[in-house]
Order: C-alpha cells, then structure tokens, then sequence
C-alpha cells in the first residue's frame, strides 16, 4: 500500500475540496495495458514519426493535433513545475491514515474520504 506522501497529499486534496476522492490504477497482474492508452499511443507516435523535438510546444502541438478515425483526441498541459523526490510523510500518517482501501485489489483501488 506504499507510497504515503501521496496518500497524504490525496487526503489533504480531498479534505480541501470536500470531496470523496477515488482512485483505480489498472495492476499490472490483471491487465497488461490501459485500453485507452492502447488504443490512443500508436496514433501519437504516428503524429510524432520524423519530427525532431526541439522544443516542448513542438512535442505538444503534436501531441495535441492528435486524434483516431472513432473521434478520440487528447487534451495537453505542460506540468512546469519541479517536483521534490523522496520526500517523507508525516511520522503517524501509516497508522492513521484515512484512506479507504476497497475490498477488491485492495493495493490498486483507494478513497479518500474528506475529513472535518
């Protein structure tokens, strides 16, 4: 169930907003790929073959201009921001963490539920 900071952020989100929050991964050991991004990638390094990134407006204007033939498309933003690394939990957010695992893939399938 690892990965706690962002189980702490998750909960912090959802008490922010006042929302129920939910997450469902796709396992590994269950499903080899995302049927969407499966379905989608081809079409973006199709889009992508020949061109030579020389800048990130490039690689999303691309990116962005991509669609299927079923009318599948793709909206772009451009996360600037740095992200910090092996940053630590709160020391008592493993025992008390309200996160809510479900009962089926419990690893892969959590709530957070907004507290007071």
């Amino acid at each position: 169930m690892g990965n706690f900071s962002f189980k702490e952020d998750l909960q912090k989100t959802a008490n922010a907003l006042g929302l129920e929050i939910r997450i469902a991964h796709y396992p590994p050991y269950t499903s080899k790929y995302n049927p969407i991004e499966h379905r989608f990638f081809p079409h973006v390094t199709r889009a992508c073959e020949g061109v030579v990134f020389d800048s990130v407006e490039t690689v999303k204007t691309l990116i962005s201009r991509t669609s299927t033939s079923k009318g599948l498309t793709t909206i772009v933003h451009i996360l600037d921001k740095i992200y910090e690394t092996g940053r630590k939990y709160a020391a008592d957010f493993k025992e008390i963490m309200p996160i809510v695992f479900d009962t089926h893939l419990p690893k892969w399938n959590y709530r957070a539920i907004p507290q007071e």
